[in-house]
């Protein structure tokens, strides 16, 4: 009876879920970002924000995209019809809750904007490169393959 009401979806669509959850929190945490560099002169925005989309891409590169691939690989591995909520596992949902709360406590914190600005860039400069390994996934073996 209860399985009936498992929302089950093709492993596809958890990582196309995956993929758009990684784009909208990197899109929202640069947004945020760009509020606080515009609210400081420029001659200091532009090159803390140069400066934080190096950090974004070393962040990518060395952290965020292993975990991706990492989490693309299980994905791929589920069989089909898998619940919706699979897209991350037990353990990213609390890090994901512990983001939120530590996000939340940074925000409402002393710290100066700019410093924030330049870390929320990053994380969302680096959220932002490595959803495109679930969409690049989706593509070659969905669309591709029709």
């Amino acid at each position: 009876m209860l399985h009936k009401l498992k929302p089950g979806v093709s492993k596809y669509w958890l990582l196309a879920l995956s993929g758009l959850m990684w784009s909208a929190v990197g899109m929202a945490l640069c947004r945020r970002a760009c509020y606080w560099f515009v609210a400081i002169h420029q001659s200091w925005a532009i090159p803390l924000e140069l400066g934080s989309l190096l950090m974004a891409l070393t962040v990518h590169r060395f952290g965020f995209s292993k975990i991706a691939a990492r989490n693309i690989k299980r994905l791929c591995l589920l069989r089909e019809a898998t619940c919706v909520f699979a897209f991350q596992t037990w353990k990213g949902y609390l890090i994901i809750g512990s983001m939120m709360v530590l996000g939340y406590g940074l925000r409402h914190s002393p710290l100066p904007k700019p410093y924030l600005a330049m870390t929320y860039t990053m994380i969302g400069g680096a959220l932002l490169l490595s959803s495109l390994s679930y969409y690049r996934t989706v593509w070659q073996r969905v669309v591709r393959k029709t």
